[in-house]
């Protein structure tokens, strides 16, 4: 009797874990009519009205409409220049030409430039400037670099830091941007003999330089590097 009730209540089991199966497959079956996961995360906003009217949600990736393009904001530029001024203007058809330009930016990028350039001049490094300047510029720097190696002299330099970095003038002059900035930097240089004795400069001494530098992009280049075209000491 023991057994009996063993092998049927076994069968038993079984054809209720079958029962379970068949159900589980029919109320788990989706109709077409549930809402997507997406539609159960999004709530209507405080105070909306139920006008049969469905807000469509944001536009995901991969959709091929195309967003609206956004008019560049020229309200920051005052930071840099009073409106109506030619800076101001400059900087406005070079915005308005080029999207992606960003003053702060730029000022910051021209900033690590100008050590850059000033450091690799004294140094020497020929493929620093030549990513930095503009072939003809590139052509004095370095036409300046030889005539001190041929003479056997050393440069030395030390940079302390920039005190002031200022844009004075911008222009856009066909597809080509220019923008001249005015940096004041304080830094300790030296050229020495080839018997180590300093004949310009001083080695001790902070000096205070001020350059104007002008930098220029061809904005319809995939190259979004600025590079030096002109150098004066003022």
């Amino acid at each position: 009797m023991s057994g009996f009730f063993d092998v049927y209540s076994i069968i038993f089991l079984i054809i209720a874990v079958v029962i379970f199966m068949r159900l589980g497959s029919v109320l788990g079956r989706r109709t077409g009519n549930e809402p997507s996961p997406y539609e159960r995360r999004v709530k209507p906003p405080a105070g909306a009205r139920n006008d049969n009217v469905v807000a469509l949600p944001p536009r995901e990736r991969g959709s091929s409409v195309a967003p609206e393009a956004e008019a560049p904001d020229l309200k920051t530029l005052s930071r840099y220049s009073p409106a109506g001024t030619p800076l101001h203007d400059g900087l406005a058809a070079i915005t308005n030409a080029d999207g992606s330009f960003d003053p702060e930016h730029f000022l910051a990028g021209a900033k690590a430039a100008y050590e850059m350039i000033v450091t690799a001049f004294a140094q020497g490094d020929r493929a620093t400037l030549k990513n930095l300047l503009a072939p003809d510029v590139f052509d004095g720097f370095v036409s300046a670099i030889a005539e001190r190696e041929k003479k056997e002299r050393k440069a030395e330099l030390t940079f302390v830091g920039i005190e002031e970095v200022k844009m004075t003038a911008a222009e856009l002059d066909g597809g080509v941007a220019r923008i001249s900035i005015r940096f004041v930097a304080e830094l300790i240089s030296a050229t020495r003999d080839k018997d180590g004795k300093v004949i310009e400069g001083d080695a001790t001494e902070v000096q205070t330089i001020r350059d104007a530098w002008t930098f220029a992009r061809d904005i319809g280049s995939r190259d979004p590097n600025w590079k030096l075209v002109a150098t004066e000491s003022v």
